[in-house]
């Protein structure tokens, strides 16, 4: 493949410095540059040029979404990546309506991000399964019985339940889904909470079994939808 260059807007230092060395030392793509909010962002990508822009959402300055619109009428030619710990159908959609064409969560980040860049350099659209997934439950013929009789989905499990049949969080549970919804990983939510991963994991597996999902991004979504988040 022909090699292609890469721009970043992230604003948290970690998830920077995982991108950085994820592609630091791949021959076919040069990382022109980080920013770390939308201002800079939008400096860097009419100076830079790049071929993909791999941004976040939620950004200081504003939303990713303004950059992913200004790529897509300034640069068109520019692929657009979104990683994000926003999985809802809302920020999908307004990121592929703006332009994006690859949308993938930040819980994927042990994919081989080089591999995605390049699928979507060359006219993939690399999606988080979970997504993806949604995305097609959503489209099918007949959505709400479209599971191949599997049975309801955990998203449609969650979304027909009454903010009354939720069973609340503990105070425990409540500050590991917020600290997951910033981005944290769980064993650094263990170093903040100082207890031993195994016990936050408990405290994960509750809030699962509460909200009647599987993922950290199913529970921060259904979390944000009964209001115990706010964006």
């Amino acid at each position: 493949m022909t090699p292609f260059s890469v721009l970043i807007v992230e604003d948290q230092a970690r998830f920077r410095d995982a991108f950085t060395h994820a592609l630091g030392s791949v021959p076919d793509i040069e990382l022109l540059g980080i920013a770390p909010d939308l201002p800079q962002g939008r400096r860097m990508f009419d100076q830079l040029q790049p071929d993909v822009l791999l941004v976040d959402l939620d950004l200081p300055g504003g939303s990713g979404i303004e950059l992913i619109r200004h790529a897509a009428q300034t640069r068109p030619q520019c692929e657009v990546m979104v990683i994000s710990v926003f999985g809802d159908e809302q920020h999908v959609v307004a990121s592929i309506e703006a332009g994006a064409t690859g949308y993938l969560l930040k819980d994927s980040l042990a994919l081989d991000l080089p591999g995605q860049l390049r699928s979507l350099r060359a006219g993939g659209s690399p999606i988080s399964p979970v997504i993806a997934r949604r995305l097609l439950v959503r489209l099918a013929p007949g959505a709400p019985g479209a599971q191949g009789g599997q049975g309801p989905s955990p998203e449609a499990m969650a979304a027909a339940l009454t903010d009354e049949e939720v069973v609340a969080l503990s105070e425990q549970e409540s500050r590991v889904l917020h600290l997951a919804a910033k981005g944290f990983t769980f064993d650094e939510i263990a170093q903040f909470m100082q207890v031993s991963p195994h016990t936050v994991m408990t405290y994960v597996k509750r809030v699962y079994r509460k909200l009647h999902v599987r993922s950290k991004v199913e529970a921060i979504y259904e979390a944000r939808r009964l209001g115990w988040l706010r964006d």
